[in-house]
């Protein structure tokens, strides 16, 4: 088959060569699929550059969710037949033409979705359902701040916050971005590049402040959002896409009275696999009825991988690229 390798670490542009490798053999506990799409993520670039928390030995091929079709189960592997389309993370690499699942995280594919739109759905979906839902406790009528609201994390979060019935307020850098914020749903959107989003904050919800923020950037946005927070407000850490890791003030968090609450999604891949099961059940509900599908800008080619992987690093992107084999 063809896969992208890295065997160097540097910038995906650099690094990722396209090569003919044997086709994988699925092991105990595991699919094989044909990828029908590979959605990349921001981690998927750290990876390439050798600065991600999981470093696999060279050569690699990154890719870490897709969509795909399944052709063979491993031994003693049941629940699968040729043909099913799943979703979810790749134990091996998803930017090739064929790639291994583990059969106990492999999630059927919601129907609403093309084989494009299922390849962005896992991780940014499942990241934002548990983070607004289970770590952070959004309610109906409350005000959600999204940072970001234009990429995939964040384009994810403002329609599932849309779902949960909250007002929300996406901050994003450039009128392209914002056009998409607005056609996500964000009740309010700000250019960053043009607009203090602390003081439109506090103007739109009359001084309280955000009951949520939902930060995937750090850095800057991290220490501008505890300027905006509400009285018993949750600012939800989900990542430094800005590259920096804030160092909180506690002492802010103690007088102003708001939580910090981190997410690391994949701990409930080994601390709780079942509620995965059961957010999966939920997001496909809310597919089903309309309410999310996740934006996926660009439908790229397999030969376009690095390119387009260079251009999510420099965060030049909107949405969610996916590469369809």
């Amino acid at each position: 088959m063809r896969a992208w390798q890295v065997h160097e670490l540097g910038e995906p542009r650099d690094v990722l060569a396209l090569a003919d490798i044997p086709d994988p053999e699925p092991g105990p506990g595991q699919v094989l699929v044909r990828v029908l799409g590979a959605a990349a993520n921001f981690f998927d670039a750290l990876m390439c550059r050798g600065i991600y928390q999981v470093r696999p030995p060279l050569p690699f091929t990154p890719g870490g969710e897709l969509c795909g079709e399944v052709i063979s189960a491993g031994p003693g592997v049941t629940g699968f037949a040729p043909g099913d389309r799943v979703i979810g993370g790749a134990a091996g690499g998803a930017f090739a033409e064929l790639a291994l699942m583990n059969a106990d995280s492999a999630l059927p594919a919601p129907d609403g979705l093309d084989d494009a739109e299922a390849a962005a759905f896992f991780i940014t979906y499942q990241t934002g359902w548990f983070g607004l839902h289970r770590r952070a406790g959004l309610a109906a009528g409350e005000t959600l701040l999204v940072q970001a609201a234009a990429g995939g994390v964040g384009s994810a979060a403002v329609q599932l916050g849309k779902a949960a019935g909250a007002r929300v307020i996406g901050v994003v850098g450039g009128a392209r971005k914002a056009e998409a914020a607005r056609a996500l749903g964000a009740d309010v959107v700000v250019d960053r590049r043009a607009q203090d989003f602390v003081e439109v904050v506090k103007e739109v919800t009359g001084g309280r402040g955000a009951d949520v923020v939902y930060d995937s950037v750090g850095g800057e946005a991290y220490t501008r959002s505890t300027k905006c927070v509400a009285f018993e407000g949750r600012i939800l850490v989900i990542g430094f896409a800005s590259g920096q890791i804030p160092t909180p003030a506690l002492n802010h968090a103690l007088i102003k009275n708001y939580s910090i609450v981190g997410l690391h999604w994949g701990l409930y891949q080994t601390k709780n696999p079942r509620l995965i099961r059961d957010c999966h059940a939920e997001l496909t509900k809310l597919v089903a009825e309309g309410a999310i599908k996740p934006l996926v800008s660009e439908r790229l080619g397999l030969e376009e991988v690095a390119a387009g992987l260079q251009r999510l690093a420099d965060g030049d992107t909107v949405g969610r690229i996916v590469f369809t084999p």
